[in-house]
């Protein structure tokens, strides 16, 4: 059994196979030729968990799909259906769940409950979200560039903005696949120094440009997530906003990167703030593509947590 909680949690090799795992799948799935699977149906006569402490469109959609496409049936279960850690503590909630299911994916707030669940459950945990990582969406980002540019490693990213937690995956990965990145954003915002150091000391460079124009010149990939949450107050939202306009990924700033590079949001995203329709629409876009590769990487994902 192997939980799914973390890029820098999982062996490089096994990341690796992950990524091959998911073209497979998402080959054989549209009908290309020279693509098979051992099992078509591994979740065939199982039950998964999607406990959703937090509201997601992609997140609950791409993994009730995909539980459903490798044979099994999901249980979605809402963070006011299961009051975690309120009326019963995390630990005897997911001994009880372990009882019931055969795998549970959340999505929640607190680090902490995320680590409680995988460590008393007996089934595979994975990671649908945290307010500290968010390692699924990393994974079909990682997908996504390798579709349209070959091996991601080498290459430089740069994520502009809030160093937030889809930010920290990505410094995760950039260790683990060997990439370089580059943060460009406030101070106030910056990326958790403890992820950071991880990335380096596994090789990657990763640096700290404030000036948004420089960080970007030479990029393969340039990322950004939204600005706000949707539970910012009013005054904060205004107080990011203000700090981070100058840091919105537009036609003229994609122009100091390299000619092929690539552009990626997580979604959802306020048009306009933090990008430019013009960018989100154009050529260099691959978000429609990053947000379908959802599915395939944990269709992966849910393969690696069986052991097949």
């Amino acid at each position: 059994m192997n939980h799914f909680l973390d890029i820098h949690k999982t062996d490089a090799a096994d990341l690796r196979a992950i990524i091959d795992q998911a073209r497979i799948t998402k080959d054989a799935r549209q009908g290309r030729p020279k693509a098979a699977l051992d099992d078509e149906q591994p979740l065939k006569d199982r039950m998964v968990a999607l406990i959703f402490e937090k509201p997601s469109t992609r997140t609950r959609v791409s993994f009730d799909v995909g539980v459903r496409q490798m044979g099994g049936q999901t249980m979605v279960l809402s963070g006011n259906d299961m009051q975690l850690g309120h009326g019963e503590t995390i630990a005897d909630t997911a001994r009880v769940l372990s009882r019931y299911v055969d795998m549970i994916m959340i999505r929640t707030f607190d680090e902490t409950v995320l680590t409680e669940m995988a460590e008393y459950a007996s089934v595979p945990v994975i990671n649908g979200l945290t307010d500290r990582t968010h390692p699924c969406q990393i994974m079909a980002d990682v997908l996504t560039y390798e579709e349209h540019r070959g091996s991601i490693k080498g290459k430089k990213v740069v994520w502009c903005g809030d160093g937030n937690n889809v930010c920290a995956s990505f410094i995760h990965a950039a260790g683990q696949f060997g990439f370089d990145l580059t943060f460009t954003g406030p101070a106030q915002l910056d990326p958790e120094e403890e992820f950071v150091g991880l990335a380096r000391k596994a090789g990657s460079q990763i640096i700290i440009e404030r000036d948004v124009n420089k960080a970007v010149e030479g990029a393969d990939l340039v990322v950004a997530d939204t600005w706000v949450s949707m539970h910012d107050s009013q005054s904060s939202k205004e107080r990011r906003h203000n700090m981070l306009r100058s840091y919105q990924v537009n036609e003229a700033l994609m122009a100091q990167a390299k000619p092929d590079a690539l552009f990626m949001h997580c979604l959802p995203a306020h048009r306009e703030e933090e990008v430019t329709s013009a960018v989100m629409d154009g050529p260099q876009s691959v978000i429609f593509d990053e947000a379908e590769n959802r599915l395939h990487a944990q269709k992966a994902i849910m393969r690696y947590c069986l052991g097949s």
